[in-house]
């Protein structure tokens, strides 16, 4: 039976750019979170789009000579492989150019139109066209030449005189919000962005600009159609559409996932989050997402990396050099979900030698290998009183351990239980030392439980590195004669010990992954 629904988000990425190793970092994140929910046995939605609307984009599309339907329509390629290329499972991918996108939008707005949330008036002040945000002058600051930049990406900001607007009442919600923090301690995390976010709704809000009407590269509001919804404004509503908010065809949908469990987010982009869109949703009538978690920036040699620095790699760089799976398990477990995290390339090799080679690799082929040469490459019936087996109450113990952590969104915590068990199994293996066994047939009982509790250990590990490793944990499977892993919909009772069929074919195979050596990987991350 399943145990509810559980509903989760990546931001709604731009397309001015493919997914570069940040983008890819937030949506593993997001996915690892997903495929665990779904064999833990919830009924998982996980979406995620493109966002395809705006002055930034329509700007780099008229730079490429093409329309900005064009532009976007040719960038879905990029994401939709990147994602395919990190075997996401996405259950939704919302365009914003989406003609289901259109009917949230204008749905939503004018609702709180016809609420008296809105009100037309003349904009005067500064806007950044790079994080398509307004500024007040006093939250500005100045480069070398006394030139106004954005206070984000540091880039020169337009002076936005006259142009009419329609704008959200945001300053009525300060309270309300600030009252909502308080009642819901566990709504922003990790505690410094919740930290961060307070304080600055404390300082003041202002009312919201939610158009524009000096382009048209966006939804028209359906109470002026001269003016299409800012960004923010519609991006922020594609996690609705995801779920079937105005969708006939999708009726009920929304009702049974509204509010979703999750948001993840980049930190730069917790307050459009944690105060925006919570905003929105009092005015609508509607309830809060349980959780947004604003992770932190991958760094190189201190600085966040960006192409215009000149230290950006897109995934499939890293994925030619370590597969994909290594590649996923590496910014999980490596990386603190949550902080900021230098990474290197000799960082990466360095754990995929430890923690993959010579550990999760070598314990698999050492067993497997072994099971081929003492039993024909059968998992042996194991007498449970043939040899005192240190490996039952630990494993037994992984599900609570590893299930806590993923509530906490601590996956370094859970790749680290994980581990800890398969160097636990690799102590068995060396301090029983069956090739000793072996040499004594009145050890034989003693033999066939050292390799089947070896055997069923590596089982469950493959279970619960799933999330992290699905192809390696399907193929592990697959060598122990068992139905894939990533197909598990009750990893609790699936992980109890002893659940291994004696008599499955075990087939040795190729190493899972070879060692790498850093001298022969010509990449730098720096």
């Amino acid at each position: 039976m399943s145990k509810g629904t559980f509903s989760i988000t990546t931001p709604i990425y731009y397309v001015n750019a493919a997914p570069h190793l940040g983008t890819a970092y937030t949506t593993i994140g997001a996915d690892v979170l997903s495929r665990y929910k779904r064999m833990d046995g919830y009924d998982v939605a996980f979406v995620g789009g493109m966002d395809e609307h705006g002055q930034k984009v329509a700007d780099t599309a008229a730079k490429k000579g093409m329309t900005p339907q064009a532009w976007c329509d040719s960038m879905e390629p990029a994401f939709l492989d990147a994602w395919n290329l990190l075997d996401i499972t996405y259950t939704d991918i919302v365009r914003t150019t989406e003609e289901r996108q259109t009917r949230t939008v204008q749905r939503f707005w004018g609702d709180l139109y016809e609420k008296g949330w809105l009100y037309k008036d003349s904009y005067d002040g500064w806007y950044c066209v790079h994080e398509e945000t307004y500024y007040a002058e006093s939250d500005l600051e100045k480069d070398e030449d006394g030139t106004f930049v954005c206070p984000e990406c540091h880039r020169p900001v337009q002076k936005a005189s006259g142009e009419e607007n329609w704008f959200f009442k945001l300053s009525e919600f300060q309270d309300r919000l600030l009252a909502f923090y308080d009642e819901h301690p566990d709504f922003i995390q990790p505690l410094t962005r919740r930290n961060e976010i307070v304080s600055f709704v404390k300082g003041g809000l202002k009312d919201l600009s939610i158009s524009r009407s000096t382009f048209d590269w966006g939804i028209p509001l359906p109470f002026d159609t001269g003016h299409v919804a800012y960004v923010w404004a519609d991006a922020l509503l594609a996690y609705f559409t995801g779920i079937g908010y105005a969708d006939e065809a999708r009726a009920g949908e929304f009702e049974a996932r509204w509010p979703m469990q999750y948001h993840f987010v980049g930190k730069d982009i917790t307050r459009f989050h944690c105060v925006i869109w919570p905003a929105m949703l009092m005015a609508a009538g509607l309830p809060i997402t349980h959780k947004v978690f604003g992770h932190g920036f991958l760094l190189t040699k201190g600085e966040k990396m960006s192409k215009s620095k000149g230290n950006g790699v897109m995934p499939a760089d890293l994925v030619r050099i370590f597969g994909v799976d290594a590649y996923r398990y590496y910014f999980m477990s490596d990386v603190q979900f949550g902080h900021d995290g230098n990474i290197s390339m000799e960082r990466m090799v360095q754990v995929y030698n430890a923690d993959l080679a010579n550990t999760w690799g070598n314990l698999v082929s050492r067993v497997f290998n072994m099971t081929g040469k003492y039993f024909d490459g059968k998992v042996p019936e194991a007498p449970s009183s043939a040899v005192e087996n240190p490996l039952r109450e630990l494993a037994n113990n992984l599900y609570e351990t590893y299930d806590a952590c993923m509530a906490a969104v601590d996956f370094t915590g859970a790749a680290a239980a994980v581990q800890q068990l398969a160097s636990r199994v690799n102590l068995y293996v060396e301090d029983s030392a069956p090739w000793n066994l072996a040499k004594d047939p009145a050890r034989a009982d003693e033999l066939a439980a050292v390799i089947y509790n070896a055997l069923e250990a590596c089982r469950i590990i493959a279970l619960f590195m799933s999330p992290f490793m699905p192809r390696t944990s399907d193929e592990v499977f697959h060598r122990l004669s068992l139905d894939a892993a990533s197909d598990s919909t009750d990893i609790e009772s699936q992980s109890a010990w002893g659940l291994l069929p004696a008599g499955n074919a075990v087939e040795k195979g190729e190493p899972l992954f070879p060692r790498l050596d850093l001298e022969a990987i010509d990449l730098n991350l720096e």
